[in-house]
């Protein structure tokens, strides 16, 4: 089993900062890929941004320029340091980590944690 534990959000002023953690524990796989995601009242859960390795990321384009995930995998901790927030960026951002084995995809979940953008 894997628990991921988020930390960080907070209510900030619109074009503020903040930087969400993520630590994982447990049976991490040594191939997996790490990532937030977003689900705002009333809409689906959605794509922030994944990082596979340490440097290879990708970003849904409405905070491309504006958040950065990173990760440290000594300490198995993801990081999504956002910026120049947005009342749009409102929402419970959850921690994802994909365990790539055997072929398989094995998806785990932390609680979600609140980011409210206030304008």
């Amino acid at each position: 089993q894997v628990q991921l534990v988020e930390s960080g959000g907070g209510l900030v002023q619109a074009g503020g900062s903040l930087r969400l953690s993520c630590a994982a524990s447990g049976s991490i796989a040594s191939i997996n890929i790490m990532g937030w995601y977003r689900q705002a009242p009333g809409k689906q859960r959605e794509l922030v941004g994944t990082i596979t390795g340490v440097r290879s990321t990708k970003y849904a384009d409405s905070v491309k320029g504006r958040f950065s995930i990173s990760r440290d995998n000594a300490k198995n901790t993801v990081y999504l340091q956002m910026n120049s927030l947005k009342s749009e960026d409102t929402a419970v951002y959850y921690c994802n980590l994909q365990n790539l084995r055997f072929g398989l995809r094995f998806d785990y979940w932390g609680q979600g944690t609140q980011v409210t953008v206030s304008s």
